[in-house]
């Protein structure tokens, strides 16, 4: 149950399409692994399967699909030129930079990719720095989106409940996860995936970034707008901050899975790293294994590689 007008304690971010610009890049080169390896897909079916997804969910398509085998080069490939790509040229995404400006709730990034693949994006854009220390990987948590898993892991280990967390997402299975952890949730439609896929229960839609500032500080939000904020409108989606869903930005419901050692707490070897009360903590008796929140321990839903976004 989402639960309106609560103020809001955390803002979770996804990575690819809402940061950083990458979203295109992914669907071109799915589009072009899949012409080369044997399942021709147009852009609008890579969104629909793929986009949003851990590298893990997006192997088992393929591996249903061609075997396992050309899963793994599919895969392989995929990391290699989504990596060439970005180095050609990423940007983040339009308007993002000056909203985070404008952003006093505390951030965190919770992402379908791996840490590796969101050092790469988010330093090549200048805004690894901005997040350092408060980014949660779908390799740390057994199951990926539309799963609520990483969500509820990202509020525990930021120490904030998920009924008072926001999620900015692009994708379908990341608002239906938001949802799934009570969470209210912004739809970027700014980008690859159409408005209407984004509309929801609990979920406020919006197509200009540099609108998240204002949204975020509508009422019951418990937010503050800095100079340089947006214009606090919604686009084409209603009148304000309880567009696209009727329920305002919404709420979330539940006390979750419990509070996590707040978001500065240290004891692994990532930064950040929890107390021994994430889901990794203690002697590899998690996905995480010791390896801290900003390594990739290989065990989590998007092991192996980056995700094709989100």
């Amino acid at each position: 149950m989402i639960i309106a007008n609560e103020p809001i304690g955390l803002v979770i971010f996804d990575c690819d399409g809402v940061l950083v610009d990458s979203e295109r890049i992914a669907a071109r080169v799915q589009v072009a692994l899949g012409a080369e390896l044997g399942w021709p897909l147009t852009e609008a079916e890579v969104i629909s399967r793929f986009i949003g997804r851990s590298s893990a969910s997006v192997r088992e398509q393929v591996a249903a699909r061609l075997g396992p085998g050309t899963a793994r080069e599919w895969d392989e490939r995929f990391v290699r030129m989504h990596a060439e790509a970005v180095d050609a040229g990423l940007d983040p995404v339009e308007g993002l930079p000056e909203a985070l400006d404008a952003i006093s709730l505390p951030t965190c990034v919770a992402s379908s990719g791996s840490h590796e693949k969101m050092r790469h994006t988010l330093g090549r854009t200048g805004l690894y720095e901005r997040f350092a220390g408060r980014i949660h990987s779908a390799t740390e948590v057994p199951r990926g989106k539309p799963a609520p898993d990483l969500f509820l892991y990202a509020a525990r280990r930021m120490g904030v409940e998920p009924s008072a967390c926001v999620v900015v997402e692009d994708s379908r299975p990341g608002v239906e996860a938001a949802r799934a952890a009570g969470m209210r949730s912004f739809g970027y439609a700014g980008g690859l995936t159409p408005a209407s896929a984004l509309a929801g229960p609990g979920t406020v839609v919006f197509s200009d970034m540099r609108e998240l500032p204002g949204l975020l500080a509508g009422p019951g939000s418990g937010a503050t707008v800095g100079t340089g904020a947006g214009t606090g409108a919604s686009t084409g989606r209603g009148a304000g901050p309880g567009a696209g869903a009727g329920t305002g930005p919404g709420a979330g419901a539940g006390t979750g899975p419990g509070r996590g050692a707040g978001p500065g707490a240290s004891a692994g070897t990532g930064p950040g790293a929890s107390a021994g009360t994430g889901p990794g903590a203690g002697a590899g008796t998690g996905p995480e294994a010791d390896a801290g929140p900003e390594a990739d321990a290989g065990a989590g839903a998007g092991a192996e590689g980056g995700a094709t976004g989100s």
